[in-house]
């Protein structure tokens, strides 16, 4: 919420204020049985401590006088009044402390005061955000807000306000509790009563940045989350920030968030252009605004043989063609089989395992190196010697012949084994193939 909106809110009550204290002077009745609208102070003393009061033009000097009239007439017609003019006096003077307790006061005599529990939603929100005595303050948050929405809903119209200014009083202080409501239901995770509540803060005051974001937030943090209203609402968020660093900071995250769900940030400018010039979105936003939608992993083996000749498919990497091998249509893997079977090959590996003096297992493709998980079985042409056989985490070249493989999980049968030179040396074959990552559904940039 606006901090402009809240001194429109306490700016009105010391207007009241002042104003009643035109109309609170003893009077005879009213002629023709016409009733007072605004409430009337009929003991001349107490008037004229109360309009002493109000007119002080020094806030500490108005704040004693005040506080004195209170203390003389706790039974006063116009101690509603009296309370919100001292708690709108210490706003203005900056002793939050003090206006709280003066806010608590209001309500304490009047529990649907509209202009108290805004300030009290207002400044609970300020210290949630601020981290200050966080559970507290969110339980004050979410309490204050929910009786303000209440009091606006179901409140009587205080005497001595038209129904224009009331109206006009109810939106302004609406705002503030809508958005406290939407912004404590966010922190709680309560995601459709953040949106509900957020939302209509924002429909109020399209252009409040604290609301607009938070609105954001509570789609794309949402479980599952609601992507289109949230991109739509960060990109607002984007538009209406102040230029600096707030607002790049926003944008650079927005944009991050758009190529997630639309593959790329073809869009992302058009889209924060939409979101500049009008305050919802658009009803075409589904049509513009795609989700990428990753290929299989079955298309992605059938994307890395199509249109391959055999002698292409045999330079793949290890890592290719173990997932054509483990996720592709049978034609794709027929496809890789046919090539590399009972075909000598010559690559490095890590050793994770050595089971005996002639069966060593193998991790050949780098996802498999980096989950220690073995993709291949090599029998060896003959016995090691223990001096040369290889030592779990070793890096090594060697050389077998695939026999067989199972697709799920990927192994591969490999016999007739060599061991030629440690990584790292000259190459014993030209055709030796170093290990690289298996080919992953492509997935845009965190």
């Amino acid at each position: 919420m606006k901090t402009s909106v809240l001194a429109i809110v306490l700016g009105c009550s010391l207007l009241a204020g002042a104003q009643d204290a035109t109309q609170t002077q003893p009077a005879a009745p009213a002629g023709g049985g016409q009733q007072q609208a605004a409430p009337e102070i009929k003991d001349p003393a107490e008037y004229n401590a109360y309009v002493a009061a109000v007119q002080q033009q020094d806030a500490n000097a108005k704040v004693s006088a005040l506080e004195a009239f209170l203390t003389q007439y706790p039974n006063s017609v116009m101690k509603t009044t009296a309370l919100e003019l001292l708690m709108g006096t210490y706003q203005q003077s900056g002793n939050q402390a003090k206006v709280v307790d003066a806010a608590k006061r209001v309500i304490a005599a009047d529990p649907n005061n509209v202009r108290a529990l805004a300030l009290l939603t207002y400044l609970a929100r300020q210290s949630v955000a601020a981290g200050q005595n966080p559970q507290q303050s969110l339980a004050d948050l979410s309490n204050y807000c929910a009786k303000g929405q209440a009091a606006v809903k179901s409140g009587q119209k205080p005497a001595g306000i038209s129904d224009a200014d009331y109206d006009k009083l109810k939106k302004q202080v609406s705002i503030i509790f809508d958005g406290g409501c939407g912004f404590a239901a966010l922190q709680n995770k309560d995601y459709a009563n953040a949106q509900s509540n957020l939302k209509l803060a924002v429909d109020a005051e399209p252009n409040d940045l604290q609301n607009v974001y938070p609105l954001a937030m509570s789609y794309l943090t949402a479980t599952p989350p609601d992507s289109l209203s949230g991109l739509f609402y960060i990109a607002r968020a984007a538009a209406v920030a102040p230029a600096g660093q707030s607002q790049t900071q926003i944008q650079a995250y927005g944009q991050k968030v758009f190529k997630n769900y639309h593959g790329s940030e073809e869009g992302w400018t058009d889209l924060l252009a939409a979101a500049k010039a009008s305050p919802t979105p658009p009803p075409d936003l589904a049509t513009k605004i795609t989700k990428y939608v990753p290929p299989t992993p079955a298309q992605q083996a059938h994307d890395i043989v199509n249109g391959k000749t055999p002698d292409q498919i045999k330079q793949l990497s290890f890592g290719e063609w173990e997932l054509v091998l483990a996720a592709g249509a049978p034609e794709d893997q027929d496809k890789v089989w046919s090539v590399i079977k009972n075909v000598p090959l010559q690559m490095e590996g890590n050793v994770l395992e050595v089971t005996g003096p002639t069966e060593i297992h193998i991790a050949a493709s780098q996802d498999d190196i980096e989950q220690k998980r073995v993709d291949i079985t090599l029998t060896m042409a003959g016995t090691i010697p223990p001096k040369l056989m290889p030592k779990v985490n070793d890096v090594f070249d060697f050389e077998g012949t695939p026999v067989s493989y199972t697709p799920t999980p990927f192994m591969m049968m490999m016999e007739n084994g060599k061991l030629l030179k440690k990584a790292g040396a000259p190459a014993a074959a030209p055709t030796k193939k170093a290990p690289v990552r298996r080919r992953t559904a492509r997935k845009p940039a965190q």
